[in-house]
């Protein structure tokens, strides 16, 4: 069902405005340039941005946090992608990876001990979810983990870990049963990135470079049986936390980041085609350019109001499943067809590192790759619309 648009939360609009001010004092464009070459973001200027209590917003009161708000998290992410991903990254990683996993999967226990520093920024997560010969069939996964006694052993090797350099705990997925079917004998267990046989190799890549995504290697790294997600009681249950509501958010983080790039491709492009004269007047009155200008202009309103309307469903606790994967497939591929436009309306300065939107390009042509491909989301769409196939 479409909702009609209603206006935005007071406080949401509130806390547009404060991040807007907050990455303008603290992430300037140059400092911006620095940590993409270098492939870093600044973990103390995390502590600060921590420190306006955005790491809550998942996190329900009774563990220190504000939330849940899934409408003011989906903004702050927009909200700072529009700086590049630095910040949008580790908050992802800490409020959704973290909070919102351990909130909906998370023992009593987990729940106790995790939420709070989560809801703090203390804590930071990386998925361990694909392998080098496992991609969107997650079922597939091969990294084992046998319990023995009071203890889980894990052996495997995960890719794409994003952040496992600077994360606290794998949220990692691991074949828990090798004799059951492939969606049966899953679970999901925590593992310290500086656990004893953890091995993490960096991988190095052209967008998202607030960090370096790695390999990570499990040899018979031993944990507590309070490291498996949920309990012990939660033993070979991965799939069904999987399949949860915390997919159906994390598809909104995505697809709230390609519409931060996006929004950030436009504004300079926008500016730059007022500013830039040839043959005697702004590039932005002449014909080609206004209407490429314009075209991007309305894919980006219809990015978001499909990220609007999924959002609000979520945050309002309805089935979104639909709405979510049409959110991440639409955004995904209009963000990219929006930062090449305005990339040729900006022509040779568009290659440039003097300007964000060679960065936004790169971040941007990801964004249907990331977080469950494009045709993941066509198959899942088809699936839950009972195609036949």
């Amino acid at each position: 069902m479409i909702r009609l648009p209603e206006p935005e939360p007071d406080h949401v609009t509130a806390l547009r405005a404060q991040l807007q001010r907050f990455v303008t004092e603290k992430a300037p464009r140059e400092k911006r340039r620095e940590w993409d070459r270098t492939h870093a973001f600044p973990r103390d200027l995390f502590r600060e941005l921590a420190g306006l209590g955005l790491c809550g917003l998942t996190v329900p009161e009774e563990y220190g946090g504000s939330g849940p708000d899934i409408l003011a998290a989906v903004a702050a992410i927009e909200e700072l992608c529009r700086a590049g991903s630095f910040l949008a990254g580790p908050f992802i990683q800490c409020a959704f990876y973290g909070g919102m996993n351990i909130l909906e999967n998370g023992s009593a226990e987990q729940k106790a001990e995790l939420l709070p520093r989560l809801a703090k920024g203390e804590l930071i997560f990386a998925y361990g979810l694909s392998e080098p010969d496992v991609g969107g069939d997650l079922s597939a996964v091969t990294t084992r983990a046998r319990r023995e006694g009071d203890e889980v052993v894990v052996t495997g090797a995960k890719r794409w870990c994003t952040g496992a350099d600077f994360a606290d705990y794998i949220y990692c997925l691991v074949r828990s049963d090798p004799d059951a079917p492939a969606r049966q004998g899953l679970s999901f267990v925590l593992i310290p990135t500086k656990a004893p046989g953890v091995v993490i190799t960096p991988i190095d890549h052209v967008n998202l470079r607030y960090t370096l995504s790695s390999d990570v290697h499990f040899d018979e790294v031993r944990l507590p049986a309070s490291a498996i997600v949920g309990g012990p009681d939660r033993w070979n249950q991965g799939w069904k936390m999987l399949a949860g509501r915390a997919l159906d958010i994390e598809k909104l983080e995505i697809s709230a980041c390609a519409f931060g790039l996006a929004q950030a491709a436009l504004d300079e492009a926008w500016q730059y085609a007022q500013d830039r004269v040839q043959f005697g007047k702004p590039i932005a009155a002449h014909q080609a350019v206004r209407h490429a200008l314009v075209d991007a202009r309305t894919k980006l309103e219809a990015c978001r109001l499909m990220l609007w309307n999924a959002a609000r469903l979520a945050d309002a606790g309805e089935p979104c499943a639909v709405e979510t994967s049409m959110a991440k497939l639409f955004i995904g591929e209009a963000g990219v067809e929006i930062a090449l436009a305005c990339q040729r309306v900006m022509g040779a300065y568009a290659l440039s590192a003097d300007y964000d939107i060679e960065r936004n390009v790169r971040d941007l042509l990801g964004m249907p790759i990331v977080g469950g491909s494009s045709n993941m989301q066509r198959n899942n769409l088809a699936a839950l619309w009972r195609l036949p196939g």
